[in-house]
């Protein structure tokens, strides 16, 4: 019997490992999860991982950062909660502010393009392997194959991504209850997924930087965001930019790059913005205003999963809103892959990484660490 206080440490070792060495974005993330939780520690099997990431993709906010926060609480109650979302947060965070202290002295960002090019095709890789593990879980009949190919189909049509998430698990439930279809009862699952996109959004008038105001706004963004690092780029423009004039327009796009080349979670944009706003004070208000609403919302969604996976209609939803979710990472890494497999070596690098997982079930971390070490070596020589 393991006792929670050695729960505990293991969620808060485990989310600082991945704060540390989790690049790619979401996609990636949510992949190193599954390989150190499912197939590693086996915290969760693939059906509960599944429908955790189901959770998470009707919410608001990061999405692998409320994996985090929801696994910690699967393994440590309330406490492994806010510690496994604060340890995968907490790295990235340090990491930002440094970049941003230079940035505020110096003028400019550190190249890190020899670090993304070893590492870029080692995500591919890792992608590859939880869609793999992951679709053959989700993938329950050929209703939910042709969902998942819907929607893969349809996103590179332009399609939005909250919309195909939406329809492909009321698909999934007209389908699979067509016989107990009701009016009331399919009302009563899309009224709660609506309502949390009419959130009230806390607004104020344009003036002198205000540390108050810099807080509402990433709470703001927290509580409302949908979507991927493009949409969280339009939110922060429409504020910071147009509306306020507080950043120009290469100051959000260096804080947008900041929080793709480090690790751990994007969001960690804001942790940026803030420092070069408000320094040290605005860099702490700006991440804690953009990751709470994401705790409170895990924090609630959390209790209700094993009610909707006991619910025929609400695990019908929860089983198309899995399957969309596979469909929607695996045009992303489509999309990724064009971006990061450039030249023969990256293949190369990719390739042999794919190998390593599904034949040696090398852990992930290693091999972000090797794609790194490699980058380096190519940029030396």
């Amino acid at each position: 019997m393991v006792s929670p206080e050695l729960k505990l440490r293991e969620v808060a070792a485990l989310f600082l490992k991945l704060g540390l060495t989790a690049f790619g974005g979401p996609a990636a993330h949510i992949a190193m999860m599954r390989d150190e939780v499912v197939k590693r520690r086996k915290w969760v099997d693939d059906r509960h991982f599944l429908d955790l990431l189901g959770a998470t993709n009707l919410i608001p906010g990061p999405n692998s950062t409320e994996m985090a926060i929801h696994l910690g609480f699967v393994r440590a109650g309330w406490p492994g909660l806010i510690v496994g979302g604060a340890c995968f947060i907490i790295p990235a965070m340090l990491m930002v502010m440094a970049l941003a202290w230079g940035y505020v002295r110096f003028g400019s960002t550190p190249e890190a393009g020899w670090l993304l090019y070893g590492v870029k095709p080692v995500v591919i890789a890792i992608i590859v392997q939880a869609l793999w593990g992951l679709g053959q879980k989700a993938v329950k009949g050929p209703l939910t194959a042709m969902v998942g190919f819907a929607v893969l189909i349809l996103y590179f049509l332009g399609v939005n991504e909250i919309l195909l998430l939406f329809a492909g698990g009321l698909v999934v439930i007209v389908a699979e209850n067509i016989h107990r279809l009701r009016r009331s009862g399919l009302s009563a699952l899309i009224l709660p997924i609506g309502t949390l996109s009419a959130l009230p959004v806390p607004a104020g008038p344009a003036g002198p930087f205000r540390f108050s105001h810099l807080f509402l706004i990433f709470l703001k963004i927290g509580a409302v965001l949908y979507g991927s690092g493009y949409v969280l780029l339009a939110f922060l423009r429409a504020d910071f930019v147009t509306r306020l004039g507080w950043l120009t327009d290469q100051q959000l796009v260096d804080a947008i790059a900041v929080g793709q080349i480090t690790p751990g979670p994007v969001f960690t944009t804001a942790t940026f913005i803030g420092y070069v706003l408000g320094g040290l004070p605005g860099a702490v208000l700006a991440t804690v205003g953009i990751f709470l609403p994401s705790f409170i919302f895990v924090a609630i969604s959390n209790l209700l999963i094993p009610r909707l996976r006991s619910s025929p209609w609400a695990a019908s939803l929860l089983d198309g809103v899995n399957i969309a979710s596979l469909g929607l990472m695996a045009a992303v890494t489509w999309q990724l892959g064009g971006s990061s497999l450039v030249d023969p070596l990256t293949i190369g690098i990719s390739l042999v990484s794919i190998i390593l997982l599904f034949l040696f079930r090398v852990n992930s971390t290693w091999l972000i660490l090797g794609g790194a070490i490699t980058g380096l070596a190519i940029r030396i020589v």
